[in-house]
């Protein structure tokens, strides 16, 4: 019977990866269909990615796929003649990597969740089927540049801060099922608008145009395949670049940059930088902006308290983190106070 997990560690994972010579090539799909059984296709889809040594994260739900994934480049045409033969996932679009050198996944986990993208929607009404206007990167230039429309930012206020398009609207929170009512309610003096929703790959942006149809609105639309497939279409195209920064992305990474500007700063001395991290401290691993000069002052840490905690012998560092819960640990920058001020936040 085929192993249906990994059960090497991380560690030795990750080191593997980094030995590899043979080129990758990092990709993320999505797609909203009907899935019957998602722990068969769950456990056909390990089968089958395990062997093409796919890493990388994917979730099914029974409202269909998410995925970002890593893959031997001399295998991504058999990946995609895999995809096509299930007949939800015919045509599918491949985001490519803007930035890639291929070690941004090293272990492969394909989970079965009740969503493909934590939503809190729990109005059994809501149909996905019914979703706002694709727009390209020529027609989302032409809407920008058009009064009458409102650009609504659909990330979270961490990717936000290091890149967005000009004139965006950010929705300040943390999570996206925060975001969804907090559109609805903040886009309430422009319903006669056009209203351009955006994300990274586009499935946060095409649930939450259908999320606004289904509370009334109508003039809705999103952009198709998000940034990445935003700054490809402008490259191959040889359109105006409309986004401004940095594009954050949930892996190795953390970011591709999409234009030269930097429109964020250092978390902790303020100097213009754009350059995520998660401290090293692993009791605290808070994700935050930090730039290298500060990474050296602080050894990669988001305090001096962290600072100090990753230069005890490891058995020590062990019994700090007993019982404790980070949860998501994200640099909330609401806060207006800066964690060298204040040690964690």
């Amino acid at each position: 019977m085929a192993i249906l997990h990994n059960r090497v560690s991380q560690k030795e994972l990750k080191q593997r990866l980094l030995q590899e010579t043979e080129p990758r090539t990092t990709i993320s799909f999505y797609r909203y269909f009907r899935v019957n059984e998602p722990e068969r296709f769950r456990d056909e889809l390990y089968r089958t990615l395990a062997a093409l040594k796919v890493f990388g994260r994917i979730y099914v739900a029974s409202e269909g796929i998410n995925a970002q994934i890593s893959i031997p480049t001399a295998y991504l045409d058999i990946l995609k003649r895999y995809l096509d033969s299930y007949n939800g996932l015919k045509g599918l679009r491949l985001n490519i990597a803007v930035e890639d050198d291929g070690k941004s996944f090293w272990v492969l986990k394909v989970k079965v969740r009740d969503k493909i993208v934590a939503d809190g929607i729990d109005d059994p009404d809501f149909d996905m089927s019914r979703k706002g206007k694709y727009v390209d990167a020529a027609k989302m230039n032409k809407m920008i540049a058009d009064p009458d429309t409102i650009i609504i930012d659909m990330r979270n206020h961490y990717e936000y801060e290091v890149g967005h398009f000009k004139n965006a609207i950010e929705l300040p929170s943390d999570t996206f099922r925060e975001q969804l009512p907090m559109a609805v309610e903040m886009m309430q003096p422009y319903r006669d608008k056009n209203i351009i929703m955006y994300c990274t790959g586009g499935i946060r942006c095409e649930k939450a145009s259908a999320y606004m149809l289904h509370h009334g609105y109508e003039n809705v639309y999103h952009l198709e395949g998000g940034i990445i497939n935003y700054a490809k279409e402008i490259k191959e195209q040889q359109l105006d670049n409309e986004f401004i920064g940095k594009n954050f992305v949930f892996d190795d990474r953390l970011g591709e940059r999409i234009s030269r500007e930097v429109i964020a700063h250092c978390h902790q001395c303020g100097k213009p930088c754009d350059q995520h991290t998660n401290c090293k401290n692993e009791g605290c691993h808070l994700l935050f902006i930090q730039c290298g000069e500060c990474a050296v002052k602080y050894n990669g840490c988001c305090s001096e308290e962290c600072s100090t905690v990753i230069q005890l012998p490891p058995k020590e560092q062990k019994e700090l983190r007993k019982g404790k819960n980070k949860g998501q640990n994200i640099f909330n920058k609401s806060r207006a106070r800066r964690i060298e001020k204040v040690g964690h936040p």
